[in-house]
């Protein structure tokens, strides 16, 4: 009987923390996906200019850094707001060349499919509770082949290159979505400011991939 409280008492303590990571990470989401359009807005308002790829790697990934080593300090929320905040601005130069060149639909389009997968994804998971860390090797896999596809079209500058890899960015995003829910929900994931940044990356290639796709198609209309 004692055995059975007590196991009853730790799937209890087990839920309710998992609830806890799963809330804190949405309403940290909501709140850096508002601030990250606000500085959008920004830049897009200043016509401030784009940075060389050079440029967004190193403040992406020092960032990024920056964000994991304070994941479990209060400073950690700076770091997600400093980062989403750094990635927000990028997105203003690339928004003004989009409507610049009267592709506003690509833009309004790109937004709707990633809030569709987005939701879709988590609605999937959160519903099924299935466990989806069977999908991490093939998330490696397609890290790598992404890794090298990116470094070859910095000096290829292939239309058609970059097109497949915002494919298989939108392939990867989703899959990272899928993969992050079901950590958190199997207690994979504790800290929710890690959790938060792994679906916003997520977000943000999902938008930029589906506005180049949308952009490409818009333009052969």
């Amino acid at each position: 009987m004692e055995n059975r409280l007590a196991h009853s008492s730790a799937q209890s303590e087990s839920l309710l923390s998992t609830h806890k990571v799963l809330r804190n990470t949405y309403l940290l989401l909501g709140m850096t996906l508002v601030f990250s359009s606000v500085i959008a807005f920004v830049a897009m308002s200043m016509n401030a200019p784009a940075l060389p790829w050079w440029g967004v790697l190193a403040g992406f990934y020092g960032l990024l850094f920056l964000t994991n080593a304070t994941a479990n300090s209060g400073a950690g929320i700076l770091s997600v707001f400093a980062l989403t905040g750094f990635l927000g601005y990028t997105l203003g130069p690339i928004l003004n060349r989009y409507l610049g060149a009267g592709l506003g639909d690509a833009v309004a389009l790109a937004l709707g499919a990633t809030a569709l997968v987005f939701f879709a994804c988590s609605a999937y998971v959160l519903t099924t509770k299935k466990d989806m860390s069977f999908l991490s090797g093939m998330m490696m896999a397609l890290f790598v082949v992404l890794l090298v596809g990116v470094i070859a079209n910095i000096f290829l500058h292939i239309p058609a290159l970059s097109l497949a890899l915002s494919g298989l960015f939108v392939i990867f995003s989703s899959g990272a979505i899928l993969l992050t829910t079901s950590n958190i929900i199997h207690n994979g994931e504790t800290n929710y400011i890690r959790a938060t940044v792994d679906l916003y990356v997520s977000l943000y290639n999902l938008f930029v991939s589906f506005l180049q796709i949308f952009g490409v198609l818009s333009s052969d209309d």
